[in-house]
């Protein structure tokens, strides 16, 4: 007999883990917010295949590790600190209706005369993303578009195309099949 997949619950405010169903996090104090969501284990075998790193000295980390890609924006990059950091991740947030999306398009056209970008949007459909683009005069053949939510189809866009940039909006839209609970939850998220 297979052994029975684990789960936890977790609230969905803060992410206090319990064991069992409780009313009331003992966390945020947040009522009816834990749910139950399947604990999916780490794959046997990674950790130990990986030798661990050496720390190496401030002066021998490589120069191209502070190379950041200018938008062209100039509140954007400076909030940035100059630019996007090749290989991090910002995480863009605020009030529905402000301009999040109207400013990574813009941030996605001016990246795009450096390479190909992916335009990844769970909200939006390929169309209205097009007319958004159309509005600032954006035409570019570079932003790829991928209207989808399932995050794994995502990832292999991702390694298919191998863009510059990626944009996923939103990132609460997005859902993985490893993990038991609904879009936007916090185990999804995390």
């Amino acid at each position: 007999m297979p052994p029975r997949p684990k789960s936890a619950f977790i609230c969905q405010q803060c992410g206090f883990q319990s064991p069992k169903w409780v009313g009331r996090c003992p966390s945020c104090d947040g009522w009816n917010t834990l749910v139950e969501e399947r604990i999916v284990a780490a794959p046997k075998g990674r950790g130990l295949a990986r030798s661990p790193r050496a720390p190496i000295a401030l002066g021998d980390v490589p120069a191209d590790a502070e190379e950041r890609m200018v938008t062209g924006i100039g509140e954007f990059d400076r909030v940035l600190g100059g630019g996007i950091v090749q290989g991090s991740c910002v995480l863009l947030g605020g009030d529905p209706g402000i301009g999040k999306s109207s400013l990574l398009m813009q941030a996605s056209a001016a990246l795009a005369t450096k390479g190909t970008v992916l335009y990844v949007s769970g909200e939006e459909s390929a169309a209205q993303i097009k007319m958004r683009a159309r509005r600032f005069g954006i035409a570019s053949d570079e932003i790829l578009v991928l209207a989808e939510t399932d995050l794994g189809s995502v990832i292999e866009a991702i390694r298919k195309v191998r863009p510059i940039f990626t944009v996923i909006d939103s990132i609460q839209t997005m859902n993985s099949d490893a993990i038991a609970s609904a879009a936007g939850g916090v185990s999804q998220l995390r």
